[in-house]
């Protein structure tokens, strides 16, 4: 039975990190949000572990990184790093993998591991104490209907059967790959399917806590084994108590009962070890992206916008980044400071890095590392394995470095002519638009994140030049922050001042007496 309508500013479908990171940004800047979320508690299966220095940020404005960082599963002193090794987990041949400690410089903060649900009740604490938020746990979306004036999202409580519909100016579909919010509004999606059934299990085994202790400061680690043809057999830590979790490509048709699953465990250690499972779980292994991320007054984002395989750490990150995006801009013309087309810069923006990241990273890395294994063998020729093995370690280096999401292009950003958003770039300590900004001091000597709020900062030698930018925020409700960085934060940026957007990318550089016109584009105009 229908219990009457509600009205919000924003209905968001799912409430996992995305979801609820979204609704935390929204309501931090004034915006109200409905969270809907499926399930009361936290589900207990550890995914979406590694949260990288980027991420990390999200929490440092979200207010909830001490929380975050106090909730690690794995004590900070123990690395958070991770290797590959061939053949066999415990083989003669591995190499550290996924060096994120190798760009920290070019962010504010360091990254963090522990298990989605753990994150999850961070963000649900955090969202509590934010007037401008509601959370429906144990509601589910059943329906969503737009027009021009708004959105109406029929909601149910999933142990009672009631009913109700929420009215707002947008909904976000942040409910993941199977997503009611994309199929309602007719968003359809490109997949790439690689035919393979993947098994997660998830277990806790004191043999194997002790045979890993040969890899000190190691939390993750992925078999690269022949028969595979480049799809990893995956092992990730829980904690250092002896929980683990395992993805692996198995047969198709694969059950619970149909497969001796802890002798695929040891024949991918390369040991026997004591085995009790807590989950058995699969999932197809396919890359899919939604054609569009907008569809009127409603948005896509995190799973529900697109998915991969769990290679690399991307997809949280990629998701909480889509959050970070669009709350700012949904805040914007909400409030009123909108140009016309920021709202549409959200899919220019965050579906080419999306697909670049899954061609670019994920993919070619199952196709490299396919080609390796079909090529190279230590038992046919050891000596040019080896050889091959040690320039791989060099190649996980440079992955590192050349991962840098950026927006150059993009319709609210000026770029070079022909270059568009990509997940492909570099790491600069310039201030290059479109690029994340690299932390600087400020000429109080704070570090200029500590200044970066909500809305636009500009960072500028003298704050009083930058009066006509003021008065064009001011008369556009624009909120703008100015803050004076020194000749050392100018020469490292290369330029004398720097807008910023409110999601810590550079919108705009160049000579102060140029700013007054950056804002037009950088808001949609």
């Amino acid at each position: 039975m229908a219990q009457g309508e509600d009205r919000t500013q924003v209905v968001i479908v799912g409430g996992g990190p995305v979801g609820t990171g979204l609704a935390i940004a929204l309501a931090q800047r004034g915006i109200e949000a409905v969270l809907v979320e499926r399930y009361r508690t936290p589900q207990p299966i550890p995914k979406g572990q590694n949260l990288t220095q980027r991420t990390m940020e999200h929490f440092h404005f979200w207010g909830a990184e001490k929380a975050l960082r106090a909730a690690r599963t794995i004590p900070r002193e123990y690395g958070i790093g991770g290797m590959t090794a061939y053949g066999t987990l415990l083989g003669d041949y591995h190499y550290d993998w996924l060096q994120r400690e190798l760009v920290r410089p070019y962010y504010f903060t360091d990254n963090e591991r522990l298990p989605q649900y753990a994150t999850e009740a961070v963000l649900r604490a955090r969202l509590a104490e934010l007037s401008t938020a509601k959370a429906l746990y144990g509601w589910s979306a059943e329906g969503v209907e737009q027009d021009g004036d708004g959105v109406r999202v029929t909601v149910s409580e999933r142990e009672s059967g009631a009913t109700r519909v929420i009215s707002a100016d947008y909904v976000v579909g942040c409910d993941g790959s199977r997503s009611t919010v994309r199929e309602a509004v007719g968003i359809t999606q490109t997949r790439s399917d690689h035919d393979r059934l993947m098994v997660l299990l998830v277990f806790r085994s004191q043999g194997l806590n002790e045979l890993l202790r040969r890899y000190p400061g190691k939390s993750y680690y992925n078999v690269l084994h022949p028969d595979l043809q480049g799809y990893w057999q995956f092992f990730g830590r829980v904690d250092l108590e002896g929980s683990f979790f395992f993805h692996a490509p198995v047969p198709a048709g694969t059950t619970k009962d149909s497969m001796d699953f802890a002798a695929y465990l040891h024949r991918a250690a390369g040991a026997e070890f004591d085995v009790q499972f807590e989950h058995i779980g699969f999932w197809d292994l396919r890359f899919a992206i939604a054609d569009r991320y907008r569809a009127g007054r409603a948005f896509v984002a995190g799973d529900a916008a697109h998915s991969h395989p769990p290679y690399g750490g991307y997809g949280i990150n990629t998701g909480l980044e889509d959050a970070a995006n669009l709350a700012w801009k949904l805040a914007a013309d909400l409030q009123g400071w909108a140009g016309p087309g920021l709202l549409d810069s959200y899919d220019a923006e965050r579906r080419p890095v999306f697909a670049s990241t899954a061609g670019d990273f994920i993919g070619r890395s199952i196709e490299l590392d396919r080609d390796f294994l079909a090529a190279f063998d230590p038992t046919r020729d050891r000596a040019a394995f080896e050889a091959e093995w040690a320039a791989r370690q060099g190649g996980a280096k440079s992955e590192v470095a050349s991962f840098e999401p950026n927006y150059e292009g993009s319709p609210i950003i000026p770029g070079p002519a022909g270059r568009g958003p990509s997940a492909l770039g570099s790491h600069s300590p310039l201030a290059r638009p479109g690029h994340h900004l690299t932390p600087q001091h400020l000429a109080d000597g704070r570090n200029c994140f500590e200044a970066l709020g909500p809305g636009f900062t500009l960072l500028a030698p003298d704050p009083g030049a930058a009066a006509a930018m003021r008065d064009d925020a001011a008369r556009r409700g624009i909120p703008l922050e100015v803050a004076a960085i020194g000749a050392e934060a100018q020469k490292t940026y290369g330029a004398e001042a720097v807008l910023v957007r409110p999601d810590q990318f550079v919108a705009w550089a160049g000579p102060t007496a140029e700013a007054s016109g950056a804002l037009e584009r950088a808001t949609g105009g």
